[in-house]
């Protein structure tokens, strides 16, 4: 199968193209908070030579509490984004929820997200590739690799083949995730770009009670891992202080730490691609 390029922006996501990043927090915290770390994530990527597509969420839909911050919502938060997009020169990706959320969306984004909990839902799919927009669509935790080709299917069938599939681990018992790393292997038999999600993958969904825990001491060596099994993009959320994340702060990359994660990754790429 011959891998495809997917233009992403100015960034074009392949199986063979040197290794690019989709970063950045969980949520949008405030306009203020995005833009520091939108623009703290463009310096190092542009310093590395990295490709940088930016990422957060405008609503948390599925937050383990009712109480739990869940964003500013698709408004706001879509202004928010388009504000980085423009000023600072980047790709902007956000996922959806809904299939009303899809135009919307792709009236400013440059890659519609489809949420893992969300990944065999056929309306939701149909409307977001019916915008034409390059689709990203996270592997549910519930399902093998081989599934996702069913997904794809559904894409094509309505019209859109311009899709990146994501792992991001599987559910293995309670309160956990396991990345099976031949999964990403499989996926790549489809040609589409295959994305590791670093930081959901040591996740411990709703491990906490009322929020998921997470394991992020191990997002470094598991992004080497994908790094050495080769994929197109490393996905990992940043925050300059997890501790205080308003979601998925467990599980999130201290930016203080995002850069060697980056160059240790990006190592390991360059070698196994050559």
């Amino acid at each position: 199968m011959q891998n495809k390029k997917i233009e992403i922006g100015n960034v074009v996501l392949s199986n063979d193209n040197p290794l690019a990043v989709i970063a950045g927090p969980c949520v949008i915290e405030s306009e203020e908070h995005a833009f520091s770390i939108a623009s703290k994530l463009k310096e190092i990527t542009s310093a590395l030579n990295v490709p940088f597509i930016f990422k957060a969420s405008y609503d948390k839909a599925n937050r383990s509490s009712v109480s739990s911050y869940r964003g500013p919502g698709i408004e706001e938060g879509l202004e928010i984004l388009a504000k980085i997009k423009e000023k600072l020169n980047i790709p902007v990706l956000t996922d959806i929820h809904t299939e009303e959320q899809a135009a919307l969306a792709a009236k400013i984004v440059d890659i519609i997200q489809i949420p893992a909990f969300l990944s065999r839902q056929t309306d939701l799919i149909k409307a977001c590739a019916k915008t034409g927009k390059p689709v990203n669509i996270k592997k549910g935790q519930f399902l093998a690799p081989e599934d996702i080709f069913n997904v794809i299917k559904k894409s094509e069938s309505f019209g859109n083949d311009k899709i990146t599939l994501t792992e991001r681990g599987a559910t293995f018992g309670y309160h956990n995730l396991v990345v099976d790393f031949r999964g990403i292997e499989i996926m790549k038999q489809s040609g589409c770009p295959v994305i590791f999600d670093a930081t959901h993958s040591v996740q411990l969904p709703g491990g906490n009670g009322l929020q998921s825990g997470g394991n992020r001491e191990f997002v470094l060596p598991l992004s080497k891992a994908a790094a050495a099994v080769g994929v197109a993009a490393l996905f990992t959320e940043v925050h300059e202080n997890p501790d205080k994340a308003l979601s998925d702060g467990a599980n999130s990359v201290n930016l203080k730490q995002f850069e060697d994660i980056l160059k240790k990754s990006i190592a390991i790429d360059k070698a196994v691609k050559q």
